[in-house]
């Protein structure tokens, strides 16, 4: 355990809020004192540090950024569930997926581009790789090769988690659909692993949405759901005008349901389907 003698003081507070910003965006408030001390008071003591001020320093110094990575690790939120808000995915089945297969089967495109950006363990994409095969399969004109899934995340753990798809009791009861569970996963020793054919539909790499978009493909449809929540209205709008720049002018952008465009960003349509909201560039 951390000693007592080891509390986080006013200034170290400063300094690690502002790195934290400074290296995943994320806004800690002036009463998440608490918040960083026991979050990263075990990184403290591993690091062999004698204070947070200290633990700072060696982070700023560590030129390789694998301790970089731990605190971000600790610090973001990896919760998330499959099908999480079913609304979203009642629109990608019946308005988007339809679309897709439509734009392909008629030539309009060669291939549906596909962002979970802050994928977090990977449920996201993998729900949608789900939902697809079973469109796929059901249709059986169109083919998985002509779908291309990215799933970036700023957390190691997490995406190492992701890429293995092995998923425990607890994580697999969180929002599974009937039956999905049966057809998608094989289990052993109570983790339930994704199949190979749905996990070869996902790519997955670390990314930092702080960062240029660069090496983001452009897309038909981009997830960043339940993320800009934590970041600041200045970052907001930069990175809803980036996520702008990366979809085609007919694809389409998904938030999280208590999160809004409004004050951050007038580049997007706001479209509604059975009480759920999706977006779509403005032309």
């Amino acid at each position: 355990m951390l000693s007592s003698k080891i509390a986080i003081n006013h200034e170290e507070f400063i300094l690690l809020r502002e790195y934290i910003q400074q290296e995943c965006g994320i806004v800690v408030g002036d009463e998440k004192v608490y918040l960083i001390e026991s979050r990263l008071a075990r990184l403290v003591v591993e690091t062999g540090c004698n204070s947070f001020k200290e633990f700072y320093l060696k982070a700023k110094s560590d030129v390789t950024k694998k301790l970089r990575d731990k605190i971000v690790d600790a610090m973001t939120t990896n919760e998330t569930l499959w099908f999480r808000d079913m609304k979203p995915w009642t629109i990608i089945k019946d308005v988007l997926i339809p679309k897709f297969f439509d734009d392909l089967k008629n030539g309009r495109k060669q291939k549906i581009t596909i962002w979970s950006a802050a994928c977090s363990t990977g449920q996201e994409p993998y729900s949608l790789a789900m939902l697809l095969d079973e469109a796929i399969r059901r249709d059986g004109r169109v083919n998985k090769s002509q779908f291309s899934i990215l799933g970036t995340d700023i957390s190691p753990s997490a995406l190492y988690m992701a890429i293995s798809g092995r998923y425990n009791t607890i994580a697999m009861s969180r929002g599974m659909l009937p039956g999905y569970k049966e057809k998608y996963f094989n289990d052993a020793d109570g983790v339930s692993e994704i199949k190979p054919e749905i996990k070869q539909m996902v790519v997955y790499k670390q990314f930092n949405l702080q960062h240029d978009f660069t090496k983001i493909p452009n897309c038909d449809l981009i997830f960043c759901r339940n993320v800009a929540i934590y970041f600041s209205p200045e970052f907001k709008k930069e990175l809803f005008k980036k996520i702008h720049s990366k979809l085609f002018v007919d694809g389409y952008f998904f938030i999280g349901s208590t999160e809004s465009l409004i004050g951050y960003s007038t580049d997007y349509e706001q479209l509604e389907y059975q009480r759920g909201v999706y977006y779509k560039p403005k032309k």
